[in-house]
This record gives C-alpha cells, structure tokens and sequence, in this order.
C-alpha cells in the first residue's frame, strides 16, 4: 500500500497500529473498533438507481446482519437512504450497531440531502428524525464485531496525483494482486484542506440517465473544507 500511494501523494506513511477508541471524539461510533470477523458487502447496486430508479429497493440493516452470519454486527459504509421513509433521494453515511438478542439496534448514522432553502449540503443525524435502520437501492457495507484490535494505519498528506485516497488504494491492491479479489473497510479522517464531493438530488431523475455524463450533470456537486470523517469500503476488483 504504501508503495503505491508514492505516485498520489508527497508524503504517506502504512503501518499496523492498535485500533483507536472510536466511542470517542471526533469519530464518536457505537463501538470501540474495527475488529472482529471482518466482512464486506455490496446489497443493491447502481442498476436500482440509474437509468431509472426502482424505488422499492429498500433493505434492513438487522436484516443484512444475520444474512451476513453476524447478528449484532456493527455496520459502516455508503449506502443511499430509504425515500420511502425520509421522504426524498438523499445520501447515507451508515454507522450501525445491529440489534443482538436482549440489545436493541444502536443507529449512529447521518445522512446528506440538499437543503431546499438555499441549495447547499445538509446533513443531520439518521436517528434525530428517523427510529428505523433501513437503507434504499445500494450499500457498500463493512461488518465486524466492532471489538478493539490491530488495524492498518494510512497518513497521507499533500496530493500530487490524479486519485483520490481509496482509488489510489484500490489501484494498489488489484495491481499487487492481479488475481485475487482484496477488500478493505473502515474510517478515516480529512484533518486539512477541502473535499470535491457530490450528492444525489433530492428527487430522482424522471429522464432515464444512461451515460455517466448524464448522471454527472445529474448529481450535485460540492467543495467542502476539512475537518470531515470518511468511511469507505473498496475492493480491488470483482470476484471471479
């Protein structure tokens, strides 16, 4: 990994460390860590979404967790928010520690929509409004038992390059292992600088989007300044 950040970024540093203490500021998750039968998990897709959105596509964190073989996991990634419940097309940042028996679902989760108002990014907490712990169309999901232990450690500082952090990450997996599918997951925090982001308009598009430049034009696009917290799940490239 570290390797192959060389071509993207000035200076980067990979190193196994003890896993912080994400209960606390500023990540502020439900569980201690990142540990703990690690697993990921793509539900849906992007078929769902474009050309034309299918709207009943909606799924249930508890659900994925036991179809995942790991009731009461906690659960991280992208996915997009269900619009039958909040009432719009919105992103989904899921933070969620699945329900376990005796132990109700803990939804740490924040979603981003466009503010009606003035056409900028919103984003609030899923559970100040919402009681469920739904998702809609597609979730890029990592699952573990949220326990402390090691992990893999990523500084990178100055961009030189043409990717983004989890692309030049990817790109380092497939090109070391060619013929294995790789996966990581996890968080990871932007402390300086700004971030070109986009969000999905809050209503879905009534035009078919079959191009990737019709679905650019579609999204919102945004810069937006550091500090943000990032939570991904790649991998390499798709299984056999």
């Amino acid at each position: 990994l570290q390797a192959g950040l060389e071509d993207n970024f000035a200076e980067f540093q990979v190193s196994v460390v003890e896993c912080p203490d994400l209960t606390k500021e500023p990540f502020q998750f439900p569980v201690k860590g990142l540990c703990g039968n690690p697993r990921i998990t793509d539900v849906g897709g992007v078929p769902y979404l474009v050309p034309l959105v299918q709207k009943h596509k909606e799924y249930n964190m508890n659900t994925i967790s036991k179809e995942l073989e790991l009731p009461g996991a906690f659960i991280l990634g992208a996915a997009g928010a269900p619009s039958r419940i909040v009432g719009m097309n919105a992103e989904l940042m899921p933070l969620v520690l699945t329900e376990a028996e005796g132990r109700p679902a803990v939804n740490s989760s924040y979603f981003s929509s466009i503010n009606p108002a003035n056409g900028q990014c919103l984003q609030e907490k899923y559970s100040d409004k919402f009681s469920d712990c739904n998702f809609g169309l597609l979730g890029n999901l990592y699952a573990c038992e949220g326990k402390s232990g090691k992990v893999i450690e990523v500084r990178a500082k100055k961009r030189t390059g043409g990717h983004s952090l989890v692309t030049a990450l990817r790109n380092t997996l497939e090109g070391h292992y060619p013929d294995k599918s790789l996966a990581l997951g996890g968080t990871f925090i932007i402390q300086k600088g700004k971030a070109k982001i986009h969000i999905m308009p809050r209503e879905f598009s009534v035009c078919p989007l079959n191009t990737n430049d019709e679905v650019n034009n579609w999204l919102k696009h945004f810069e937006v300044s550091a500090p943000l917290i990032c939570q991904s799940v790649l991998v390499s490239r798709d299984p056999v």
